[in-house]
Order: structure tokens, then sequence, then C-alpha cells
């Protein structure tokens, strides 16, 4: 009887085939797969630009007692020292030095008061979509 040991070079071939076939089906996919990210990442969602910038500022203005210190065009400022700025360079609205809004064409914060409420008006608009005029009521 022949003794069998280790494997044959036909045997080989095929595995290396068949590795070179797997080898190459990963790097076909995951090169359609980064070249999609990059496009993926590079658009902008006006909608998830508006919804961060929301929260943050319904946050602060929902704070009982919270007063306004100064309120121009592009900027306000409120008691507890929190800022919330439009900076048209950068094209975005930043809380204090932390960006929260971004692709931000054009932001504007209005002070007024109505009814013995305290309002503030801001008007945002977010790359080529229509400007949104939000009212915000500051509680007592």
């Amino acid at each position: 009887m022949k003794e069998e040991r280790g494997i044959t070079l036909v045997s080989l071939t095929v595995y290396i085939i068949v590795m070179t076939i797997v080898i190459g089906v990963t790097a076909f996919i995951s090169t359609y797969f980064y070249k999609n990210v990059d496009t993926v990442t590079d658009k902008l969602n006006p909608l998830e630009e508006y919804t961060k910038f929301n929260s943050y500022f319904s946050d602060e203005v929902n704070h009982a007692g919270i007063q306004v210190l100064e309120c121009k065009d592009n900027y306000v400022i409120f008691d507890n020292g929190m800022q919330y700025m439009y900076v048209s360079e950068n094209k975005a609205i930043y809380r204090n030095q932390v960006k929260i809004c971004k692709e931000v064409t054009k932001a504007s914060f209005t002070h007024k008061i109505n009814n013995a409420k305290e309002i503030i008006e801001v008007s945002i608009t977010l790359g080529d979509e229509p400007a949104r005029i939000i009212e915000y009521t500051l509680k007592k």
C-alpha cells in the first residue's frame, strides 16, 4: 500500500485558483462600496440639519426663567451664557464655539415682545431649501 502524505500539485492548483477568485470578488465589492460611500456623505440632508438646530434651540428656550441678554441679526446671547451665532463665512450655526448646523445659506435672529410674551424669531435657510421661520416663546 502506498502512503499518502501532504497534498498533490493538482489540489494545490485548485486551492490557489479558488482563493484568487474569492479575493477578486471581495476586492470588486469593496471598491464599489467605498466609491458609493463618498457620494452618500457629500449630500446634505436639510431636514437633519434643521432638526439638530431645532433640538438645541428648543431645549435652550424651554428653561424656566431664561432671559435674552443680547440679540442681533446673526446672534443671540442668553443669560445662562449660551450664545447661538450664524457665521456666513463658514455657512454654519454655532452654539458657543461648537458647530451644530452646517451648510446654512442664511440665518437671522429677532427678539420681540408680543402680548407680554418674549419671542425669538429665527429665520434659517439650508442649502437650496426655502427659508424656515420659527417663533420660539421663552418660558417665564
